[in-house]
């Protein structure tokens, strides 16, 4: 059995779009890296959708700004990137460290 989660913190709708469309641009970031990638085709279609996403994202941003949420409340968001899985799926956008030879 898997363990349980612990719950997303409370967030605004805008919010929560800004953490779903952050997590599939970074998703798509970690396909597009070169130095984790293993097919150009995929690298490609990850970078065809990416536009879109950055679209998504800077519509959340946009909206909560015009809601005059005009600050980023960095600890709940981290938690809910936590809860999501946020810090194994951005690794895969960091280069992975060198192996010794």
């Amino acid at each position: 059995m898997l363990p349980e989660l612990p719950p997303l913190p409370a967030l605004t709708r805008a919010e929560g779009e800004l953490i779903d469309a952050y997590l599939e641009v970074v998703d798509l970031l970690g396909k597009i890296n070169p130095s984790r990638g293993t097919h150009t085709y995929g690298a490609l279609r990850a970078a065809q959708a990416l536009v879109g996403r950055a679209e998504a994202l800077r519509e959340a941003l946009t909206v909560m700004h015009a809601r005059g949420e005009n600050e980023v409340h960095a600890d709940t968001l981290a938690r809910a990137l936590r809860v999501l899985d946020g810090e194994r799926r951005a690794d895969r956008v960091t280069v992975p460290r060198a192996r010794a030879s």
